[in-house]
């Protein structure tokens, strides 16, 4: 694996692109939706239909704000969990264990 910073700098690593939910179940439930579109969008006037795009689209939207929320936060949490576990090194080569004095 090479390292993230050089992916990262090459522009070679996509989070966005390269998420994707290993639920098995995540892709019946796109299916599910895809087809229900499909029935609504033959029973829809223009019109109607045209308000069911912008709906879709919207959603889409708001979905790409949520997940790069969820990114932000989780790549923030862990950088911080880091910051801890590299700020305990010193305590560690010290010699005060504080893994020992827990239990």
């Amino acid at each position: 694996m090479k390292p993230i910073l050089e992916e990262l700098y090459l522009g070679r690593l996509y989070p966005l692109e390269q998420i994707v939910p290993q639920d098995p179940e995540f892709h019946s439930v796109n299916q599910k939706k895809s087809d229900l579109v499909k029935i609504l969008e033959t029973k829809l006037s223009a019109e109607d239909d045209q308000a069911l795009e912008e709906l879709l689209d919207l959603d889409c939207q708001a979905s790409v704000m949520e997940a790069y929320t969820s990114f932000e936060y989780g790549f923030k949490l862990g950088a911080l969990m880091m910051l801890e576990i590299l700020g305990g090194k010193k305590e560690l080569t010290d010699g005060k264990d504080k893994l020992s004095e827990l239990g």
